[in-house]
């Protein structure tokens, strides 16, 4: 057994297909496989459930990985801790949802920037839900993200600021005249919702399901511009944060009735060691906002 193995065998857990897990790690689909295979016959046992490129952890495999992650783990916080005293400083790898990082991070990143120079970060886009597993898996220090969702309190976690989602569409849409937007009346409207990774999305389907609602769901993207060509063009409309609209002054943002509030905040993973420059990151951004 070997590190690379079970850092293979762990990526191929987390994305449930050998493809993807080669792709993230650079390496070649065979690499993934045969780190798998020679895991199964290492220790006599099956790790996946294999439905064509799908996988799946058995209950054996469920075992595996939790020890697995434990080991890399427990491997990532020594290098960490060893590395705070060396010169050259890895860096602190940030994941951010689309939305987060096209309207709210810049400044952010800007005035940490200029006041810690010598700190690099490495900036990852993904929704919400995908970058904290990501943070769970070590493959990211922190990520900045929507908190409504059912598992926050595996993650430490720090509350930014907290906001409502609007309806927003273009001044030509029907309903731009409104002064909100009832949920009621999105029943069969053409909308325009975020990926699956989005915790946004989960959010509103959630209200959806549960009002018995049925909007038609033109496009999911993770592309905010492109969202906002398809509101100005083809009478759809989005949900962004209030705070984003005064960026988008050709549309008009209509509150949800009933609202529905979100908190945005930052996590990191609980049990793992927190480098010197994390903490100054947390810390900083913590007092940013």
């Amino acid at each position: 057994m070997t590190l690379n193995q079970l850092r293979y065998f762990s990526a191929a857990s987390r994305c449930h297909n050998v493809s993807k897990a080669a792709k993230e790690l650079f390496v070649t689909q065979p690499t993934i496989s045969n780190a798998v295979r020679e895991l199964e016959n290492e220790f006599s046992i099956t790790l996946f459930y294999r439905n064509g490129s799908h996988l799946e952890l058995t209950a054996e495999g469920e075992k595996f990985l939790e020890k697995a992650n434990y080991i890399l783990h427990y491997c990532i916080s020594m290098e960490a801790e060893y590395k705070d005293n060396s010169r050259i400083k890895p860096p602190v790898r940030i994941g951010i949802p689309p939305m987060l990082g096209t309207i709210f991070f810049p400044e952010l990143w800007d005035a940490f920037c200029l006041k810690y120079p010598d700190i690099p970060v490495v900036l990852e886009e993904y929704g919400s839900v995908r970058a904290c597993d990501l943070v769970q898996t070590d493959f990211l220090d922190l990520a900045l993200v929507n908190m409504e969702m059912f598992n926050i309190d595996k993650f430490n976690n720090s509350v930014l600021f907290n906001s409502q989602l609007c309806y927003c569409v273009s001044r030509s849409h029907p309903l731009a005249g409104q002064s909100s937007v009832k949920m009621e009346q999105l029943d069969n409207e053409k909308v325009l919702l975020f990926n699956g990774d989005s915790v946004q999305t989960h959010l509103l389907m959630t209200r959806f399901d549960a009002m018995q609602l049925h909007p038609h769901i033109v496009m999911r993207s993770s592309q905010l511009y492109t969202v906002m060509k398809f509101v100005h063009q083809n009478q759809c409309g989005c949900f962004l944060f209030r705070e984003m609209l005064p960026q988008f002054p050709d549309c008009v943002g209509l509150p949800l009735d009933p609202p529905v509030n979100v908190n945005v905040g930052m996590v990191w993973k609980k049990g793992k060691y927190v480098t010197e420059e994390m903490q100054t990151f947390i810390t900083f951004t913590e007092k940013y906002y």
